[in-house]
């Protein structure tokens, strides 16, 4: 078994990384080679826009490449809840925001040519507990007759042909999609510096100053300057950006893939060949991936992941886990065990913007893998001074109370959770 995530180990790595010092000045100066930057770097330098991406790792080396491989639409919230909290605008404003994202890759694919097996499979979200159908489809009822007529309820018997597991049925939702996130996330790269943006490695940001309308980024491997800085972190924001620090709350997420599965073994475990998400609050995600292995996830432990150790006891909570949902997989090998971060916020909504003079994108609170490079588009635009189009603009964002960058309360978190599944 490797300790790496799949979607890292079966793709080619980025190729155009810029040599030499970091120096120079930009018009824009993007932080994370993720999605969100690396979308918003293509889109600034199609336009003519000096661009420079510093990541401080590797292009896709953090929740771009450690995901579940899921693009699917639709809020992390019921839309009802949405509704609720966000008022009916708003809500419908978000939810076609994730339609428009899934568009956005698809184009993007299309334009740039990019090989990722990005297929339009429907998302099926899975009723564990009886009463957890009768709120998927209080639910559908809303999104159906709202906002995305391409929906639909199926039952327990219609379920049979989709998922080889005793679910109570599942609220369909037909423009969700899947890719192989690590080709996506490198081609993305590719595009961009194609373009004209200079993309820099093992560049992480040690230091940041702004004073005569200007930004100085150091780095180990020199010092840039910029008009505009566009923060694209999520999870991994360093310190020094202390008021993100303060509203994301890192929280892990890991994931195992199998060994390739026969024929027979996926259509007694996945005929549909969909994503998959339960509804318990500490679930499971999955899907197969386009070489037939079962890739399971979820949030095994709510702690971060820090080394090996921590991922193989997350791995072993996960094979559990895979043995509960299909016993007809139990004791089945497990090729690839990874763990990564997810930019969680309080109320579990993204945030995009600008404030303390840089503009950012993140807290997809474990829907970013399609959220993303729409965001990272949309602030690209705002950047230049295009239209704004963000869905999330002047929602308020107020910090954590007495987080600082560690979330020393995530074990409290997973408790409450837990026994909310137990008794809900």
């Amino acid at each position: 078994m490797q300790f790496q995530s799949y979607w890292h180990a079966t793709a080619p790595p980025f190729a155009e990384a810029a040599k030499g010092p970091v120096e120079g000045h930009y018009d824009v100066a993007v932080i994370g080679a993720g999605f969100t930057g690396l979308a918003a770097a293509r889109q600034l330098a199609k336009a003519g826009v000096m661009v420079v991406v510093l990541e401080a790792e590797r292009v896709g080396w953090g929740a771009s490449g450690r995901n579940g491989g899921h693009l699917n639409n639709g809020l992390a919230h019921s839309f009802l809840s949405a509704k609720a909290s966000l008022g009916p605008e708003r809500a419908v404003a978000l939810y076609r925001a994730f339609d428009d994202s899934i568009d956005t890759i698809e184009t993007i694919i299309t334009e740039e040519g990019i090989d990722c097996s990005f297929r339009r499979a429907g998302k099926l979200k899975l009723a564990s507990k009886p009463q957890h159908f009768e709120a998927i489809a209080r639910n559908f009822e809303a999104v159906h007759r709202e906002v995305d007529a391409d929906t639909a309820l199926l039952t327990a018997n219609e379920l049979k042909s989709e998922v080889g597991s005793p679910f109570y049925g599942a609220m369909l939702s037909k423009k969700s999609a899947m890719m192989h996130m690590g080709r996506y996330v490198a081609g993305l790269a590719a595009a961009a510096a194609r373009h004209g943006a200079t993309i820099f490695e093992q560049a992480a940001v040690t230091a940041h100053r702004q004073g005569n309308g200007r930004h100085s980024l150091q780095t180990a491997r020199g010092t840039v300057t910029a008009d505009h800085v566009l923060v694209a972190t999520g999870a991994y924001t360093p310190s020094l950006f202390s008021y993100f620090r303060r509203r994301v709350i890192s929280v892990g997420s890991f994931l195992i893939a199998t060994r390739p599965l026969s024929d027979a073994e996926i259509a007694a475990t996945m005929p549909g060949n969909r994503t998959c998400v339960t509804s318990m609050n500490i679930g499971n995600y999955f899907r197969l991936s386009p070489d037939k292995r079962l890739i399971f996830g979820g949030r095994a432990r709510f702690s971060a992941t820090s080394d090996q150790r921590s991922d193989a006891k997350s791995g072993d909570i996960l094979r559990t886990s895979l043995a509960e949902i299909f016993p007809q997989l139990a004791g089945v090998e497990v090729d690839y065990c990874w763990g990564g971060l997810v930019d969680m916020t309080k109320d579990r909504y993204p945030r995009a913007g600008y404030v303390d003079g840089v503009w950012y994108a993140m807290g997809y609170s474990g829907h970013g893998a399609q959220l993303s490079t729409h965001l990272g588009m949309i602030m690209a635009d705002a950047i230049m001074g295009k239209t704004d189009r963000n869905p999330v603009k002047g929602l308020e964002w107020p910090a954590v109370p007495g987080h600082f960058g560690k979330p020393w309360f995530l074990p409290m978190v997973g408790l409450y959770y837990k026994a909310l599944d137990r008794f809900k």
